[in-house]
């Protein structure tokens, strides 16, 4: 089984670095409070790196 994130956007990006607000696109969150399921892989762990402070993270089981 391969292990999932579940990534909820919880800052707004307003006066963000416009990097940031791309990451958080690149992640597919569109609204503030919006979750999204993605695989755990190390290019994902890096954009959840970049924009920690914008998220909250929880590990699951697919």
């Amino acid at each position: 089984m391969s292990r999932k994130l579940k990534i909820t956007w919880v800052r707004s990006i307003i006066a963000s670095k416009e990097k940031h607000r791309r990451t958080i696109r690149a992640l597919g969150l569109h609204r503030l409070h919006e979750t999204v399921i993605r695989d755990d892989t190390p290019p994902i762990r890096g954009m959840i790196h970049a924009v920690a402070y914008m998220l909250k993270v929880e590990e699951v089981e697919a």
